[in-house]
């Protein structure tokens, strides 16, 4: 938790490396999208807000009363063939793919991949919970996360963390009800702030979190909504997140010794590649219906091949059709702009760069993929999947890549 300290030795706004840029760029923000505009009719105090929202939280879905999670469970009113039950039903059986990892010296292969499977299960996300919020619009969640990577990128903070900011946000909206939009960003913020002191060595202060949101947010609001969130969470922080699985497939891929698996040895412009593509799909509250082990694997269809899938996730074709199939448009525009190069960073080691969490043109390209989705739409009910719809490797790196299936 935060101390006093954190208000020491506080930076001029022009000492915050990048900040005072994205000040403006917030500022500018606040002119022409509502989620940051001050509404004085929906101006509550925090802590009324979350309380009265609690109180009014009835998930549809069953509560877990250890987890404090939706957790989907079969109850007596779902038939057999229901949609919910047979989403239940999927779930189970996903969770049986064979494990793909090598033999470890340091842990139990199959214990290791059984607990991931099972922490995969526990957190489980909720795409329809935007229709608890009447007052919020899908696009919303978009800005705001499409803020969080630029926050991200200024403070030189890793995928994982922003990844993890995402992921508190999205649980944490699924236990609430009616949030209204001037509470989003600070919601968002909050989110960052708590994952930046989990994943980061030296996270930002907690000046610097309310800096950068232009005067919106508050020290004091800030912490105050911590503790809400993590509550709401029942303190259910270290989910594996898509990013975590990516690096694991892609580890997997290009493993060539048992006593390098817990290093990376995967070519970082490939990684940075593949994660742009989830970056861009992660905007898209459809992402929600999909687990993030499924995503992962996915993204690295796009840029591979089924049978490498297959082999470094332990899913089947059937596994991953709908969401490589949902992610094409994305996948599509992207290739329509090209993929961004490695970025260099000033004070971060070359072997970590690929880790830091960039910022990418997103609104564009979600238009391009919006454009494109009513186009393949009906295409896609019919057509085989695509292979390899992105493959940005140079020739003797792709066949690097594949020649593990060998």
């Amino acid at each position: 938790m935060p101390t006093k300290s954190d208000h020491k030795d506080k930076k001029t706004p022009t000492e915050d490396e990048g900040g005072a840029d994205l000040a403006i760029r917030t500022r500018k923000r606040k002119a022409d999208v509502a989620i940051f505009l001050h509404d004085p009719d929906e101006e509550i105090s925090i802590l009324e807000t979350s309380k009265k929202k609690q109180n009014e939280c009835q998930p549809s879905s069953k509560f877990d009363a250890h987890t404090y999670m939706l957790i989907p469970t079969p109850d007596k009113d779902d038939e057999l063939g229901s949609p919910n039950f047979s989403s239940f039903m999927h779930q189970r059986l996903v969770s049986a793919r064979a494990s793909p990892l090598p033999v470890l010296g340091w842990a139990n292969r199959d214990e290791v991949w059984n607990s991931m499977i099972n922490k995969e299960q526990t957190y489980v996300r909720d795409k329809q919970y935007m229709q608890r919020h009447p007052l919020l619009q899908p696009k919303m969640r978009v800005i705001l996360l499409d803020w969080l990577m630029e926050v991200c990128e200024v403070y030189k903070l890793h995928r994982e963390t922003f990844y993890l900011a995402q992921d508190f946000f999205d649980r944490f909206m699924a236990t609430q009800h009616n949030v209204v939009k001037t509470l989003l960003q600070l919601i968002g913020i909050t989110s960052l702030f708590i994952a930046a002191k989990l994943e980061e060595i030296y996270p930002p202060k907690l000046h610097q979190f309310a800096y950068v949101t232009d005067g919106a947010c508050t020290e004091d609001e800030i912490l105050s909504m911590e503790l809400i969130v993590m509550k709401a969470l029942n303190w259910n922080l270290s989910p594996l997140t898509v990013v975590s699985w990516l690096n694991i497939y892609m580890q997997v891929a290009y493993l060539s010794d048992i006593s390098e698996v817990l290093l990376p040895r995967y070519p970082q412009q490939i990684f940075v590649q593949i994660a742009e593509l989830l970056d861009l799909c992660v905007l898209d509250i459809g992402c929600l219906g999909y687990t993030y082990g499924i995503l992962a694997a996915s993204a690295l269809y796009h840029f591979s091949t089924c049978e490498l899938v297959q082999r470094v996730s332990g899913y089947e074709l059937c596994d991953i059709e709908e969401c490589v199939k949902w992610m094409v448009p994305f996948a599509l525009a992207i290739r329509e702009v090209g993929s961004s190069a490695l970025k260099h960073f000033r004070g971060i080691p070359e072997e970590d760069l690929h880790n830091i969490q960039t910022h990418i043109n997103t609104f564009d390209l979600l238009d391009k993929a919006e454009a494109k989705q009513a186009v393949l739409a009906e295409k896609n009910r019919t057509s085989p999947l695509p292979t390899g719809v992105l493959t940005p490797p140079q020739s003797s790196k792709k066949l690097s890549l594949t020649s593990q299936q060998l």
